[in-house]
């Protein structure tokens, strides 16, 4: 009995069977090491430029160049996701991740450190976010939506816990120690997970699942809902990333002493994750393109808010607050509208193809908004991010449209 009422637990409030809360799981373990151990720049930064002999920001250059890496080998890994299944490549990244910690810990100079930050962006576009949602798809189809939502939850507090676990080792044992562990936790964590505790997939069972996908699902969407989707979904994401390293010096520039701004840019990460939570809970009644257009109303008023508020206190709480649910729950948008116009077959091509502008918009924003609130102050970031905001959320208004009509084009 008390089995039967977890999984009724799981199916009614998560949305989920045992067989993909086991996925989640796995995935939920190994997405928290492939994440929090790439945050080793932000904790021993000047360390290794002390070793190395470079710039400060030629240390953080080096997540740079994962994000450009990762973007770029996206697309080229959508057909081995097609034909091996994620299990097989996220297993193969895992390996290449284990090798690139390795040559990050042997670097001396400049070029084997980019070197390894690009074996880590190759590593990443096998195994971080994309690769665990096309699993996710692999195993839930298209109600994987509440799973990639937990997903997102969890992985949210990556930094929270391994921010002071690289503080501790890199206190202990060095960088390139630490880099060293990382690569063993790699091997020896991560490989063994998704080996032994992800389902493998047959070849008979991917026809058979893409057959009865396709049968329940809508035609495919068409060359210009992709892009709708893109320009969507890079708009907010230019916003997003650029404010998250940016945030600090953006209150700042309101009139916050450092204190101040980092006191209030820190509780942001919670808000987010509320916002995840929220929509988590409520995943099974709502889908993508409904988050995000409920997200992204609310990324224009706290634009607003800042700018009429001057840097009073109650403007700056207000928009950490109303900008935190946004950014939050766009984020679960980011992962799950591909799967309003995508069927199970086509899921793991579309979201491969995303992932390259999504990871270069990432590499991209800091430095642009950075150089802008450099140059001509706190407001002309914040009207790029105004105009950002409302066409993302012009587009998910066309994109939720389209949405209906490929629902009726299905049903007749």
């Amino acid at each position: 009995m008390e089995g039967e009422s977890r999984a009724r637990f799981l199916r009614r409030f998560l949305g989920m069977d045992r067989d993909i809360a086991g996925v989640l799981l796995v995935l939920a373990i190994a997405q928290l090491f492939g994440w929090g151990t790439l945050g080793l720049p932000a904790i021993a930064g000047n360390d290794i430029a002390a070793d190395l002999h470079i710039a400060l920001p030629m240390v953080f250059a080096g997540t740079s160049t994962l994000y450009v890496t990762m973007g770029l080998c996206a697309p080229l890994l959508a057909e081995a996701f097609r034909r091996l299944g994620a299990r097989r490549v996220m297993m193969a990244g895992t390996v290449i991740s284990a090798l690139g910690f390795v040559t990050l810990a042997c670097a001396h100079e400049a070029v084997l450190y980019f070197v390894a930050w690009t074996i880590l962006g190759a590593a990443g576009s096998a195994t971080l976010s994309t690769a665990a949602y096309i699993m996710l798809n692999e195993v839930a189809g298209r109600n994987a939506k509440g799973a990639i939502g937990a997903l997102m939850l969890v992985t949210g507090l990556s930094s929270s816990i391994f921010w002071p676990t690289t503080a501790f080792l890199s206190h202990l044992v060095g960088w390139r120690g630490t880099a060293l562990i990382y690569a063993a936790a790699m091997a020896f964590v991560c490989l063994p997970l998704y080996a032994f505790a992800l389902p493998r997939r047959s070849i008979a069972r991917v026809k058979a699942s893409s057959a009865s996908d396709d049968a329940a699902a809508p035609p495919a969407a068409a060359k210009a809902t992709f892009v709708l989707v893109v320009a969507a979904l890079a708009l907010n994401a230019f916003v997003s990333f650029g404010f998250s390293a940016i945030l600090v010096e953006l209150l700042k520039a309101q009139g916050l002493s450092a204190a101040q701004a980092v006191g209030f840019g820190s509780t942001l990460g919670i808000v987010q994750v509320s916002a995840r939570g929220i929509d988590f809970l409520g995943g099974g009644r709502w889908d993508g393109i409904t988050t995000g257009l409920v997200a992204g109303a609310l990324l224009p008023v706290a634009m607003l808010i800042l700018i009429a508020g001057g840097g009073a206190i109650w403007a700056i709480a207000a928009f950490i607050l109303i900008y935190g649910l946004g950014s939050g729950a766009l984020a679960v948008a980011r992962a799950t509208i591909p799967l309003v116009f995508y069927d199970q077959a086509a899921f793991a091509k579309a979201s491969s193809h995303i992932a390259l502008p999504l990871n270069l918009i990432s590499a991209a924003a800091p430095p642009i908004l950075a150089a802008l609130l450099t140059r001509f102050g706190s407001n002309a970031v914040l009207e790029l991010a105004l105009a950002c905001s409302i066409g993302a959320l012009a587009m998910l208004f066309v994109l939720g449209r389209r949405r209906r009509t490929i629902g009726i084009a299905a049903a007749s």
